[in-house]
């Protein structure tokens, strides 16, 4: 049963690193929506890459481990690639020059060898490049020409909470002092659950972004109660694999929000 659990997340991995075109013109443009999208989704990736360096370092799933952390850097690169390429207004690429950097220090710290010490400076670095693709998000977002561009970047956080989450969770398996890692967990998960009720109470929605909408219910709940073990081996693994169901939800559920925005307004 673990090893078909281990199967699964890892064809999920694969897929979603599929699902993303990476050849760009020299003159690309890009729906601001779009743009929310894949901003917002750099934060995630952050938390990710540092999630599965602890997830590696821990033991739990470790060749999954290592290729979500594969997967995660390729994503970064072909994200940025995109948002680059299409010539944003100068602000906005002062923005993401800082996310450029910010990814290339962290990108230097992944590929070194697994250490607790390690674990800490990644973790720091992906707060950096979290905070420089927030900062960049928010700018997209005021590109927007309608409040309902806001919804995308709510739905794109969640998958960022997802990820954090998990990292602190496993840093404090490390050995990190919980304190430290608990609070900020607790944090998250009420912003999440705050999030998701904002959700589901939006105006935007479509029959797909309503049964995704369940669906994330759903695993957040399986999520929920597995942050809620105390960290054992089997702890350890049920957090893993859940939160890797719950960000394929919430990152499905992000991109019919950018599509039902783009139906809407056209390019938004």
């Amino acid at each position: 049963m673990k090893l078909e659990i281990q199967r699964r997340t890892v064809l999920r991995a694969g897929a979603l690193a599929l699902a993303i075109p990476y050849a760009y013109s020299a003159n690309a443009e890009i729906a601001v929506s779009t743009a929310i999208n894949k901003a917002g989704r750099l934060r995630a990736l952050s938390q990710r890459s540092a999630k599965a360096y602890s997830q590696e370092l821990l033991g739990i799933l470790p060749e999954h481990a290592r290729e979500i952390a594969q997967v995660a850097q390729r994503l970064i690169s072909a994200h940025l690639e995109e948002l680059t390429k299409a010539k944003p207004p100068t602000e906005v690429a002062r923005l993401l020059q800082r996310t450029v950097d910010m990814a290339g220090d962290l990108r230097v710290l992944m590929e070194r060898g697994r250490t607790k010490e390690g674990a800490l400076a990644v973790s720091h670095q992906a707060d950096l490049l979290l905070d420089a693709a927030d900062h960049a998000t928010a700018a997209y977002e005021a590109l927007g020409k309608a409040s309902s561009a806001k919804i995308i970047n709510v739905a794109a956080r969640q998958r960022m909470l997802s990820q954090r989450m998990t990292k602190n969770y496993f840093l404090v398996a490390a050995g990190y002092p919980a304190k430290t890692y608990r609070d900020p967990i607790d944090k998250d998960r009420a912003a999440f659950a705050q999030a998701l009720a904002q959700l589901n109470a939006g105006a935007l929605s479509t029959p797909g972004i309503r049964n995704e909408l369940a669906l994330a219910q759903t695993q957040w709940l399986f999520f929920e109660t597995a942050l809620s073990k105390p960290g054992d081996p089997e702890a350890l693994r049920n957090v893993a694999t859940t939160s890797e169901r719950l960000l394929e939800t919430m990152n499905n559920l992000t991109e019919l929000y950018d599509g039902a925005l783009k139906d809407l307004l056209g390019r938004a």
